[in-house]
């Protein structure tokens, strides 16, 4: 017999060799419709796999993440025998879940797959969905894995086979299609109800830009129809929202080929909007005692060396800029924080200083691979509203609740209200992705996940997702269409204080080692204005608008009018503009809707003789005359 220890601290004993599904059944058999797959000790397992020793168990439903994940990938299986059916011969790269779905890269030949081929794949998915085939795990030696892809002359499989070691190979069939997988996967084909194959790009294979490109094509299945089409309405209503079209129709940023790829510039507008945004910022981190810093775009190799970045970012960052002077190199800078530790290392420092908080609007520079850039939601140069807090390990607390409270301000102020706080820890399987030592790591983890517990936060947990240096607190919000995003971090270091040997005199005159916690509630700014201009669909807070108004007068006789009372409105931090084309008003108005401009104030005669504007505000139509004086009071009571 074998304990099996689950969620609620409950165990219960079962023989040797009994799968989580088979518990599942033993507690429900309702449970058991919706178990998809388990975690068994910390692993995420096939629910029908066995379980030979004493275990903790939680099975996952499509409620969990890792459901979710288990679901889609079976799906992408579920495909690939759909694609080796209808095109024989198709050879596979990857086909991993991803966030919303899945997808594979694959190798047709001489066939290429239009968007007009994808409906009879989906078919074919449904039909074999419908057979209930069982994903089936074998263990298999690299030969015999070697010898089975040589025979089916897939060399995309024998090349990852390469990589693999002997005795942790495992095969998956379902129906007549056998893949190189670890899983975990569904019990059976039945549970995928409702399919949709999304689109078709190109993928480099191994996302190298020398190697053969294949098709990759993108889909998302679901256990109900219901919830498929509720997703494809969002990604309808997404698609009126998206940032990248919003933002060039208010002249907001721009790209250019000339520039470079993934590096965004600022119009005058977007400039303005980025300007309150920082405003904001930096008005609430004066109320809380921080210091403005500014530092350079780049830094000396060594620097990153010494902070763990180059190690750890090296393949992702810039290649090193190589000056006339032999042997030395620099690199844009990938993270602010190296530059901060030698701003806090530049004088000695007593416990009476501590804590020291220093913040920057830093630019920071990372080498994406091109086919991941997305507008401003993943580019290569991009601000971060960085702050570092130095701080004795008494202090860790409290302050980390301060900035805690921070963040909130900054979500509340920003209308996001519907967010769960992520504590990110690191993936005890894979320590070398990560620096310091054991007993650093478990402080700073725990620092994280009481002070979550104080703030009465809500939150889920999230192994392998801290950075290399330490553990965080991430904010996952929910926008207005239900997506979710990852807004604003807050993390807990101990170990580049370390490396920098960062050092305060304590109470006793002793040298003692400050701790570090990182922290950035927007996170890069242009990602948080990605997400804000498709939170909002381009209707910004008014506080936040670059147009707050536009002025439209009747004809040209009343533009002397509009420049006076421009003036006025500039003069009290109403910011807009006079829209003097020589078009109909019908034509302006129309077209100052379209441009979201919150308020359109309409000057012509009558309004000249009485000294007044018509006010219409955008979405909701006429508002009467007002005085000039007047709409200011109006217009700040909406701040």
């Amino acid at each position: 017999m074998i304990k099996i220890t689950l969620p609620d601290g409950s165990v219960r004993e079962y023989p040797k060799g009994t799968t989580a599904l088979e518990i599942a059944k033993s507690i429900s058999e309702g449970l058991a419709r919706n178990v998809l797959s388990a975690k068994v000790n910390g692993e995420v397992w096939d629910a029908t796999r066995p379980i030979n020793e004493d275990a903790t168990l939680k099975l996952l439903t499509w409620d969990d993440k890792e459901g979710k994940t288990t679901f889609w990938h079976s799906s992408a299986h579920l495909m690939a025998e759909a694609l080796e059916s209808l095109y024989p011969g198709v050879k596979f790269g990857i086909g991993p879940a991803i966030d919303n779905g899945f997808y594979y890269d694959v190798d047709t030949g001489d066939r290429v797959l239009s968007a007009n081929d994808l409906e009879a794949v989906e078919k074919k998915m449904r039909d074999l969905a419908s057979q209930k085939s069982e994903y089936v795990r074998k263990d298999v030696s690299k030969n015999d894995a070697i010898k089975y892809f040589e025979e089916k002359g897939d060399e995309y499989k024998i090349e990852l086979l390469q990589d693999l070691e002997d005795g942790k190979i495992t095969f998956y069939q379902q129906g007549n299609f056998v893949d190189l997988c670890r899983g975990p996967h569904l019990p059976n084909t039945e549970k995928i109800k409702a399919v949709k194959l999304l689109n078709l790009a190109g993928a480099y294979w191994r996302g190298d830009e020398t190697r053969k490109q294949m098709t990759r094509i993108y889909g998302i299945t679901f256990p109900k129809q219901k919830e498929l089409d509720e997703y494809l309405h969002m990604l309808e209503e997404a698609k009126k929202r998206d940032h990248r079209k919003i933002g060039a129709e208010m002249e907001l940023f721009m790209f250019s080929e000339r520039v470079g790829a993934g590096l965004p510039m600022w119009l005058p507008k977007g400039t303005q909007l980025r300007e309150r945004l920082m405003k904001f910022m930096r008005d609430e981190q004066e109320k809380r005692g921080y210091k403005l810093v500014v530092t350079p775009h780049i830094g000396k190799k060594e620097l990153y060396v010494t902070s763990g970045h180059y190690e750890k970012y090296g393949k992702d960052s810039f290649q090193p800029i190589h000056t006339p002077r032999e042997g030395e190199e620099f690199l844009l800078k990938p993270m602010n924080c190296p530059h901060h530790c030698e701003i806090y290392g530049n004088k000695p420092h007593s416990y009476r200083d501590l804590p020291l908080r220093i913040a920057e609007f830093g630019t920071v520079y990372r080498y994406e691979q091109s086919g991941e850039l997305h507008g401003l939601s993943r580019v290569r140069g991009f601000t971060q509203d960085d702050a570092h807090i130095f701080c004795t390990p008494e202090q860790v607390k409290s302050e980390f609740l301060n900035v805690l409270d921070l963040t909130q301000t900054v979500l509340s102020k920003m209308g996001f209200e519907n967010f769960t706080a992520q504590i990110s820890l690191r993936d005890p399987d894979n320590p070398s992705k990560y620096i310091g030592s054991d007993e650093n790591w478990e402080k700073a983890e725990r620092a994280i996940i009481e002070a979550a517990e104080e703030a009465k936060l809500t939150t889920v947990t999230e192994l392998g997702e801290a950075a290399f240096y330490g553990p965080k607190l991430d904010f996952m919000i929910k926008d207005a269409i239900g997506r979710s995003w990852q807004l604003g971090t807050i993390q807990v270091d101990y170990n580049l204080p370390e490396r920098f040997q960062l050092e305060y005199i304590g109470a006793d005159n002793q040298a003692h080692r400050p701790v570090m916690i990182h922290r950035a509630p927007f996170g890069s700014m242009e990602r948080f204005i990605s997400i804000l201009i498709e939170n909002t669909a381009g209707k910004f807070p008014l506080w936040l608008m670059p147009d707050q108004y536009a002025l439209l007068p009747i004809s040209d006789k009343f533009i002397d009018t509009c420049e006076a009372i421009q003036k006025q409105l500039t003069a009290n931090d109403i910011q807009g503009f006079i829209d003097d084309r020589n078009e109909t008003i019908g034509k302006k108005i129309r077209d100052t809707e379209l441009k979201k401009v919150p308020f359109m104030l309409i000057i012509g005669e009558k309004e000249v003789e009485n000294g007044t504007v018509a006010v219409r505000r955008q979405g909701e139509g006429d508002k009467g005359s007002m005085e000039v004086t007047d709409f200011m009071e109006y217009f700040k009571s909406l701040l």
